[in-house]
């Protein structure tokens, strides 16, 4: 199946084969169809399955095509998403797809100046991704209105849930119109998200995409047993034996992702920190290291990580173990993407020896032992 099978117009088409692309993931040739007949969605896939253009390309679509919606004043499309990075990755696929048509788009979050932002909404715009406080700061000054929207999307449910997200949605949800194209993707369907979509969807087309191989196979898993004290020693003893290697470095908190970069500071190896508490500019500018090489090894809280997507990245190291198994399982994936191999390396205290047992219950796979001696 291609592209064009799937009856995506010209401009859009044009816009899809510039980019390389000639054949729709398999979360695409599913959802695109649907989407494209206005039926809502309930989707479950993991990031890096290309769902973001399963949904970008038919609202792109339903707005070309329907000359009214283009004139017409007002927000039509809301794409609800839960970090600033990943609104931001959102906002370019859908600058990609939107090139060749009349479609405008913008995209809010908090962390920066909010006149810029004002300044765009007053110009008008036809899609909106957001991140849920700074649509709700926005929404309560009177700069954005929801009556108008005919397709809303909300991406990442489960990792909303996780970041205490889900009273906004619940604020945001009553604003929006009865009458409604709703898309919901998440990566795994807990039952307040069940319940969640119950109340939101009308007759769904449900999608599950289970990668062919599953991330847990396609990745060599090695655990080191050590002392929560030795687990500085074994970083920078990897991190010097794999001198060209990019590394993305796991740290369950933002104050211990800060100490760690000191501490591989003091022993000459650069690295670059990425957690909530940074300005969104010093975000943005660790992760453009990070992709182009000029910083090796970045440090991550896993909110932080939501927006990392880098195809070639060969290691991954779990500095902290996660509360929860199915966090491990999206850390891991940040490596191995793409039909490429990756490494992923867990540093396990005795106080965390039963959270790498729920790993190995999920993954139905035993982590590798290694051992470290200093």
């Amino acid at each position: 199946m291609t592209f064009k099978e799937l009856n995506i117009t010209e401009p859009i088409l044009k816009a899809i084969e510039e980019k390389g692309y000639a054949v729709p993931t398999p979360i695409q040739g599913k959802a695109i169809p649907a989407a494209l007949a206005k039926r809502d969605i309930l989707g479950c896939a993991q990031t890096g399955t290309g769902k973001t253009a399963s949904f970008a390309i038919p609202i792109i679509q339903h707005l070309q095509t329907n000359k009214e919606a283009v004139k017409c004043r007002g927000i039509k499309a809301l794409i609800l998403t839960p970090t600033r990075e990943l609104a931001l990755q959102i906002s370019e696929c859908i600058n990609d797809y939107a090139k060749y048509t009349q479609v405008r788009h913008g995209v809010i979050f908090g962390g920066v100046n909010q006149r810029p932002q004002v300044d765009m909404l007053h110009k008008g715009i036809d899609i909106l991704v957001a991140t849920p406080g700074r649509l709700l700061d926005l929404m309560n000054q009177g700069h954005i209105r929801l009556d108008s929207i005919r397709h809303f999307v909300l991406d990442e449910a489960d990792r909303m849930l996780d970041m205490g997200f889900i009273h906004d949605i619940k604020r945001i949800l009553p604003k929006l119109p009865k009458e409604k194209q709703t898309l919901f993707f998440s990566a795994t369907m807990p039952d307040t998200i069940i319940s969640l979509t119950n109340s939101l969807l009308k007759n769904p087309v449900r999608i599950s995409i289970t990668p062919k191989s599953s991330t847990v196979d396609a990745i060599e898993q090695v655990v080191y047993f050590v002392e929560k004290k030795e687990k500085s020693l074994l970083l920078v003893s990897i991190l010097q034996k794999s001198e060209d290697q990019s590394v993305l470095v796991f740290s369950r908190t933002k104050h211990n992702a800060d100490k760690i970069v000191k501490i591989l500071g003091k022993a000459g190896i650069g690295s670059q920190a990425i957690h909530g508490n940074k300005s969104q500019a010093a975000r943005q500018l660790a992760l453009g290291n990070f992709k182009s090489g000029k910083t090796r090894v970045m440090v991550a809280t896993d909110i932080a990580a939501r927006g990392i997507d880098i195809n070639e990245l060969p290691l991954v190291i779990n500095y902290d173990l996660p509360d929860v198994p199915e966090t491990y399982v999206h850390r891991i994936g940040r490596t191995g993407r793409a039909g490429n191999t990756g490494t992923a390396l867990t540093f396990c205290s005795q106080e965390e020896r039963k959270l790498v047992n729920d790993i190995q219950k999920l993954t139905g796979k035993k982590l590798n032992k290694a051992n470290f001696t200093i």
